[in-house]
């Protein structure tokens, strides 16, 4: 095995009795393969390609545990191809260089392609993901990388480019069962040599507590399976070593303790978990708002990211609508500063259910929206002479701040004067809507517009 590989394309040996039970029931074949019906049952065009040895680049995306170096592992058993898997995190550009000068000579002088898998694919930089694309747009590799990660963002998009996408799904539960089952009736591979019963939802519990990871599902059973006596009570330095074990509530409870929650901060369901927080609070839901944020909170994201989400959303979303709803989200960010966590959540959560039940506005995103497109597009007329400053004698005399005609000095405290460049006089970027304060707001506008016309002496309608 070269350095940095995973496995060799006739690593079909049986595992030792120490290796991990996760492992030891790694499938085999593809009727052992438990999950991704969509991809892998019969007649689906990614098991035809592989059993056709017809493969070309792949990228198969997908959370932990649901099949990724499994499948790759059926790959190197079946394919005629040169074969060759190694580790983004083991493996580095000089490895990649001589992987790829290999492929080449085995392309020209035998004719042969060669499979590259590369498990961690996201973790390779640009210039390592890179060192792939002439041997993959020369025929001389197929490529397969595996990756946890949005290939969207992850993957170079030249070589997502030439490369087909297969989205592997976590396991459903009844799948998760299935497996769980087969390893406790494998005598060989599995767990059943250990005569292991379990009541009726000890099964759905640890596939429940899995979230739809095959390896995480396997490695509790193995963990209960080393805990649970004939009574269910758990093994203790006196037990006796019976014929049978039972796996049973209080064997679960000793084993989980604590509910492991399927989250990266840094991928994909970081990214998943705060869309869904700040859609609940825009469709004014305050119960899946707080469900979201529990999810995120309990499996440990920062709490001054929800926090900095949180203020963005009050002036995305909520603006002049409810003005305080700014103030209370800084306020939360504060709490949070001033008393840590976990007393910060209370704080956390009653910014999400203020947010939430507070009326909407989206207003003052569009105008500014609005209002940078013009700036983007429009030329930059230089400040009207009337809204300059004139603080030397030089500028008076250029007539810098000539025409200006100060508020407070009128008694409606408005004048008629035009504050924007005479390329856009009358736009209006800023149109409140007829929701919470944002009402009151409208009516104003609507007031001063009128006695800003007739103050200019001429009537003037905004344009788009």
């Amino acid at each position: 095995m070269k350095e940095g590989q995973l496995f060799q394309p006739n690593d079909t040996e049986p595992l030792t009795d120490g290796s991990p039970l996760a492992e030891r029931m790694r499938p085999r074949t593809f009727d052992e393969f438990v999950g991704q019906h969509k991809l892998l049952d019969r007649g689906q065009p990614l098991r035809e390609a592989i059993e056709q040895d017809a493969l070309q680049s792949i990228i198969l995306w997908g959370p932990p545990g649901t099949g990724k170096t499994t499948l790759a592992r059926l790959i190197a058993t079946t394919s005629h191809a040169h074969f060759i898997a190694f580790s983004a995190v083991l493996c580095g550009i000089k490895e990649i260089k001589a992987v790829m000068a290999e492929a080449e000579v085995t392309r020209r002088q035998f004719n042969r392609r060669t499979i590259v898998f590369v498990d961690e694919i996201h973790r390779f930089n640009k210039a390592q993901q890179d060192a792939f694309l002439p041997r993959v747009e020369g025929g001389d590799i197929i490529l397969i990388g595996a990756t946890t990660e949005n290939p969207s963002f992850e993957v170079n998009a030249a070589l997502l480019s030439r490369s087909k996408v297969f989205v592997l799904e976590p396991l459903c539960p009844e799948d998760t069962v299935a497996l769980l089952q087969r390893a406790l009736t494998d005598p060989i591979r599995g767990l059943g040599d250990q005569e292991i019963v379990t009541d009726d939802d000890a099964l759905t519990t640890i596939a429940r507590h899995a979230n739809g990871d095959a390896r995480v599902a396997l490695n509790l059973l193995e963990l209960t399976a080393t805990l649970a006596t004939p009574d269910g009570h758990g093994a203790t330095e006196s037990s006796d070593s019976p014929s049978s074990k039972c796996i049973d509530h209080n064997v679960l409870a000793r084993a989980l303790q604590r509910r492991s929650l399927l989250y990266d901060k840094s991928g994909e369901e970081h990214y998943n978990l705060i869309s869904a927080l700040h859609k609940s609070l825009r469709n004014s839901d305050p119960d899946a708002g707080l469900y979201w944020l529990a999810r995120m909170v309990e499996a440990g994201e920062d709490p001054l990211y929800i926090a900095r989400r949180l203020i963005r959303f009050a002036s995305e979303d909520i603006g002049n609508a409810d003005p305080h709803a700014l103030t209370i989200a800084v306020a939360a960010k504060d709490a949070i500063h001033f008393i840590g966590m976990p007393e910060g959540n209370t704080a956390l959560a009653q910014v999400v259910t203020y947010l939430a039940t507070a009326p909407k506005s989206n207003a003052v995103y569009f105008g500014y929206a609005k209002a940078a497109a013009d700036a983007h597009r429009e030329v930059a007329d230089p400040v009207p002479l009337h809204l300059r400053n004139a603080p030397t004698k030089l500028m008076k005399q250029l007539d810098y701040g000539k025409n200006y005609e100060y508020a407070h000095n009128d008694k409606d405290a408005i004048t008629g004067m035009d504050c924007l460049p005479p390329s856009l006089k009358g736009r209006q970027y800023y149109q409140p809507t007829t929701r919470g304060y944002e009402k009151n707001i409208s009516k104003r506008l609507s007031a001063w517009k009128e006695v800003k016309r007739q103050k200019r002496g001429r009537s003037e309608e905004p344009h788009e």
